[in-house]
């Protein structure tokens, strides 16, 4: 069993974000997933930035870092979209985390990180928010940090791909992703190493 935090979209705590998290639990780990909206959501991405602006990024990141205090400290950091973000800001004071899992964007890994940190990406390809230079940079930096990294990009569709109430969403590549999420933090889980 994992302990994850899975930090929300731009969009709020949602469906999809609850969604992956029950699968998480089904699988046997303990997922948290902070609302760092306080309950507000948005419909669209013009809607969830404006969202994000009135709640001011310092404001996210403070209800994150108090999210995951009392957690262990080998909790895996999980971030949706501008969740990855979030992952960004937590995990410099989290050095014991298990892993970093991205889906959706790109968040940058402080350098260096503990050797051999599990950090896994999956974007879709093309993506206007996680452009195809912007992801190959994270990799090699990922890997300069002193990660174990790993980038699946899935082509041909939407940015959001894994929300089923979305206009991006793709099943198969959606259940690909949590085929490969499963896995990742099956290896991820204390003693597997």
């Amino acid at each position: 069993m994992t302990d994850i935090v899975l930090f929300h979209s731009v969009l709020g705590l949602r469906p999809v974000e609850l969604g992956l998290a029950g699968r998480l639990r089904e699988a046997g780990h303990r997922v948290a997933t902070p609302d760092l909206y306080a309950g507000r959501t948005a419909s669209t991405i013009e809607e969830g930035f404006a969202l994000k602006d009135a709640v001011g990024w310092t404001a996210i990141v403070g209800r994150a870092r108090e999210a995951v205090r009392d957690l262990p400290a080998e909790t895996v950091l999980a971030g949706v979209s501008m969740g990855a973000g979030v992952v960004q800001e937590v995990l410099p004071g989290r050095p014991h985390t298990a892993g970093v899992l991205l889906l959706h964007a790109v968040g940058a890994l402080p350098a260096p990180v503990r050797a051999g940190l599990p950090a896994q990406l999956h974007v879709a390809d093309p993506d206007p928010i996680a452009p195809p230079a912007q992801v190959t940079a994270w990799s090699e930096a990922a890997t300069r940090s002193g990660a174990d990294a790993e980038v699946f990009r899935y082509p041909g569709i939407g940015h959001f791909y894994t929300d089923a109430d979305g206009p991006d969403h793709d099943e198969p590549a959606a259940d690909l992703t949590r085929r490969r999420v499963l896995e990742f933090l099956r290896r991820s889980e204390p003693g597997s190493a």
